[in-house]
């Protein structure tokens, strides 16, 4: 979340940033945030004062009893109980203060950096570059799905039974690539990452640690016992150093994960969502970053290397967006998306999300480190990338290595885990 110090300080800056994403309904909430944030601090004034008094007048009961003057301070101690109940009610608003000050604060999204464009839809998003020729073929390319239905690879329709629309079988050399891109997409971020085998649930703290709450409470699914399935290994990994102190030698914190996702995805039809472009369940290889304040957009462009070097090893024509203001997510202050070209449904599929969160993550999972020189603990800035989530990578190599007779070829990087 944003300081409620940086709010009350730029609320104009603020609500500039906010209007270039279209939270408009959030821009509603500054004057509430900064007209509580004057009570909640007027009300600890007014609860210092008294302890204060209280306190003082602590010390000059013992005086008067020494000195005799047993009924002056029988009437210091009767006045105590006042004040007393005064501290107690001063508490119980600043306590109610808080809860709705830091209500407040979670339903604000995080300001946008200065290099992200405006624009409030994806024809709004800026490309960056491309890599690679579009594939052309002789004959018409066929979608992932009748490749996949002619090999045996997936089966949507015994998943569809087992559990649902967009929880697929992978079979036979389907499950064999599934696997042996997991793998791939792990070797090559150790050992710059540390690998790490996450909990696949998480507890609402870590889901709101992260931001997935309350801003995507719909797209989660969550046991009645308050647990979420993770949505991605970001919430594990980020979560994993709440409410600690680093050392500054300790950063940059660099994780990886391989996890399998849950997420309730719109429910919709046709192409778009036909066979793996949008799934309830699907697996995933995260990396996490936990840096230095100065260092994050630096550290931002090297993620982003990392994702696209998985492309280019995979010899899969992409594109790099900059997303526009109005399609970054909640917490994300500069996002860059990565997107593959499907040769069989002849459009772009994103396959990665890079982002970088700076301290908005940090401060709701009290993540901070002792800076070299010394001074207050500081709090770190986060980032994360997917690199790369598996089920539309599955779909742009088959349509991207199918031969006219129905065959396909996958590229020489996955050899050595396809045995």
């Amino acid at each position: 979340m944003l300081a409620v110090e940086f709010i009350r300080s730029n609320p104009d800056e603020v609500c500039r940033a906010l209007s270039r994403r279209g939270a408009l309904e959030s821009i509603k909430l500054i004057d509430e945030i900064i007209r509580q944030d004057l009570i909640l601090r007027e009300t600890l004034t007014l609860q210092q004062t008294r302890q204060q008094t209280l306190n003082q007048e602590s010390r000059s009961i013992a005086t008067l009893m020494r000195e005799g003057n047993q009924e002056a301070a029988r009437k210091v101690i009767e006045r105590q109980k006042d004040l007393k109940a005064e501290i107690k009610a001063f508490g119980q608003q600043v306590t109610d203060s808080e809860q709705l000050l830091s209500e407040l604060l979670l339903a604000i999204p995080n300001v946008t950096h200065e290099s992200v464009p405006d624009g409030l839809t994806t024809k709004d998003n800026v490309i960056i570059h491309s890599h690679g020729d579009l594939p052309s073929f002789d004959f018409t390319p066929l979608p992932h799905w009748e490749i996949s239905e002619r090999h045996q690879l997936i089966d949507f329709e015994r998943g569809a039974k087992v559990a649902g629309a967009g929880f697929p079988f992978y079979m036979n050399a389907g499950a064999k690539l599934h696997r042996a891109l997991i793998n791939f997409f792990i070797n090559s971020a150790e050992p710059e990452y540390t690998e790490v085998r996450p909990p696949l649930f998480v507890n609402a703290a870590s889901a709101q640690g992260t931001g997935q709450l309350p801003d995507k409470e719909g797209q989660m699914y969550h046991t009645e016992d308050g647990f979420y399935p993770v949505p991605t290994a970001e919430v594990p990994l980020t979560n994993y150093f709440r409410d600690e102190i680093l050392s500054h030698t300790d950063l940059p914190v660099k994780l990886c994960a391989h996890t399998p996702c849950w997420r309730r995805e719109a429910g919709s039809y046709g192409a778009h969502v036909r066979g793996l472009n949008r799934l309830h369940q699907f697996d995933k290889v995260e990396i996490v970053q936990l840096t230095h304040p100065e260092q994050s957009y630096q550290v931002l462009e090297v993620m982003r290397e990392h994702a696209e070097k998985l492309l280019q090893a995979l010899k899969l024509p992409y594109r790099c967006l900059l997303m526009c203001a109005g399609e970054l997510g909640f917490n994300q202050t500069k996002q860059y998306d990565l997107e593959v070209w499907s040769a069989g449904q002849q459009r772009w599929l994103e396959v990665s999300s890079i982002s970088n969160f700076t301290d908005y993550q940090a401060r709701r999972m009290n993540i901070r480190f002792r800076p070299m020189q010394g001074g207050k603990p500081q709090l770190v800035h986060t980032l994360n990338g997917s690199a790369l989530a598996l089920p539309r990578v599955v779909a742009a190599l088959l349509e991207h290595n199918q031969k006219e007779d129905g065959s396909y070829e996958l590229p020489s990087a996955l050899e050595p885990y396809l045995t």
